[in-house]
């Protein structure tokens, strides 16, 4: 039994239901995701387009020369690509990144852009923890900076965002710094939109997981027994993405039988939001401290700069 059915099990099994929000993004679910950033309503990411194009020459001064990034992620898209051309001097760029197919791509390209730049990619979980050690350079660079740009951090629980600033807290050691994206609360309706858009990209998007079910697992499955269906949770402050039974229905998985009555849900995804001070009140018991946030001109979307704590 691999991971994926193991983790398939595990999730229907449990009460309420759910699956990983990773396994969302197999070769056509990342194509769908693609589209889904083109929608519209969906504004992250050309939020964080706007403020990295906008506010870089300003994130470069205070990153300074021969700093070392490390990318949580096999970067190789345009903000990435920008930041680096908009450092002096960097001394190192290292992804981190658990898939060496990822990995790979990402090294070929940023060389083909950044021929004279040194690139050191970790083959690694970066959602677990890594030896600060392994990243060490000779000569070493002027301070570490971990970069973990768009809103992914909204998707880990606030006790999962807690121990992943603290990894990332880790590996920056006492002179270095964390570079991170933080999608920002904002008005109900506009969060739902930008998570139920009205191409029904999102919705062919969640309901793609189910797919895999079938295909990769052998599930027995009514794919149109499930309908998506984007919630906001106030009291978590969170999107929360489901797959809803319009019916009763059944899936079958591994010779194990899981029975659904209408309206019982398979949560898929969650989005947390945060407001700026929340965010920094976070980092803070990470043991990091607020130097500096960009936001887009709209205040969408904020860049965080913290430093640890002395």
């Amino acid at each position: 039994m691999n991971d994926f059915e193991l983790d398939v099990i595990n999730g229907l099994s449990h009460s309420p239901r759910f699956l990983p929000c990773k396994y969302l993004y197999d070769e056509r679910g990342s194509d769908l995701f693609e589209q889904i950033c083109e929608t519209k309503d969906y504004y992250v990411t050309r939020a964080d387009l706007e403020l990295h194009e906008t506010q870089l020459p300003k994130i470069s001064q205070l990153i300074g020369p021969n700093a070392h990034i490390i990318e949580f992620g096999s970067g190789a898209g345009t903000k990435t690509q920008q930041l680096l051309a908009s450092l002096t001097t960097p001394r190192a760029y290292t992804p981190i990144e658990i898939s060496p197919t990822a990995l790979a791509l990402s090294v070929e390209a940023l060389q083909a852009s950044f021929p004279a730049l040194d690139i050191i990619p970790l083959e690694a979980d970066y959602t677990q923890d890594i030896d600060p050690d392994d990243l060490s350079l000779d000569p070493p660079a002027s301070r570490r900076v971990v970069y973990f740009p768009g809103s992914t951090i909204g998707n880990f629980t606030r006790e999962e965002a807690l121990g992943f600033l603290q990894r990332m807290a880790k590996i920056a050691q006492k002179n270095g710094a964390v570079l991170v994206g933080v999608d920002l609360v904002k008005p109900v309706d506009q969060l739902l939109r930008a998570y139920d858009d009205d191409e029904g990209i999102t919705a062919q998007f969640n309901k793609n997981l189910l797919a895999r079910l079938k295909e990769e697992l052998g599930a027995e499955l009514d794919l149109d027994a499930f309908e998506h269906e984007a919630r906001f949770n106030p009291v978590l402050n969170r999107i929360e993405m489901h797959l809803v039974a319009k019916t009763p229905t059944t899936i079958v998985v591994a010779n194990q039988r899981f029975d659904f009555a209408v309206g019982e849900t398979i949560h898929t995804e969650s989005s947390h939001k945060y407001t700026i001070e929340d965010f920094q009140n976070l980092a803070a018991q990470a043991g990091l401290k607020a130097e500096q946030v960009w936001l887009d001109g709209e205040a969408r979307f904020s860049m965080h700069y913290l430093v640890p704590k002395p």
